[in-house]
């Protein structure tokens, strides 16, 4: 007898369903091309060694591989922009909370992304150029649908739950305010981000 619960997916068709009820949570309008890209993404940086793509260049400064990137030319550059644009993105999505402990913070990463994208979609005979253009357009809309992702996947915990609520605290986000809800707490407004509770 089959269970209902177990279901036999790809890697693909599993970040295809996140994906999509991501963008729709987020209320996020993408070309159908990009959220493809977006999954292949997610199932890029799923490797079953643990390993980050492109990691031998995690410990390089961001801003001096992009560099190196637009020093280069041709399939080279291209490669070097894209890594910087998919790292940028995923470690924004995914690694967001963990950027408030560290002094580069996630409009670094941010800044990057937009950069990377941005220069792939001036290149006219890139068939993704359209697609690099949107996620340069809408980099921090995307951060937000993998960060919905990352969420939607992660085993929950009360510290987890608890830094959700100081984040709150302090940003006030409506985001994060539905996400509290989502988990059966109601955060206080009328408490300022000054009190403690």
């Amino acid at each position: 007898m089959d269970d209902p619960l177990l279901q036999e997916q790809t890697p693909t068709e599993y970040f295809k369903d996140l994906i999509d009820a991501a963008l729709a949570r987020q209320q996020l309008r993408a070309n159908e091309l990009t959220a493809y890209y977006l999954v292949n993404l997610l199932c890029r940086f799923m490797r079953p060694d643990g390993r980050i793509p492109f990691a031998d260049d995690t410990h390089e400064p961001l801003a001096l591989r992009l560099g190196r990137a637009l020093e280069s030319g041709g399939l080279e550059q291209r490669a070097r922009l894209r890594n910087v644009g998919d790292f940028s993105l995923f470690m924004s999505g995914f690694f967001s909370d963990s950027f408030r402990r560290r002094t580069i913070d996630v409009d670094y990463y941010k800044s990057m992304g937009e950069y990377a994208y941005g220069s792939l979609s001036r290149r006219d005979e890139d068939a993704f150029c359209e697609v690099f253009a949107e996620l340069a357009r809408k980099f921090v809309g995307f951060t937000d649908v993998l960060s919905d992702v990352s969420e939607r996947t992660a085993m929950a915990s009360n510290a987890d739950l608890l830094r959700l609520y100081e984040k709150w605290l302090r940003t006030g986000s409506a985001r994060d305010g539905q996400r509290l809800v989502d988990r059966g707490i109601v955060p206080n407004s009328s408490v300022g981000s000054r009190f403690v509770q």
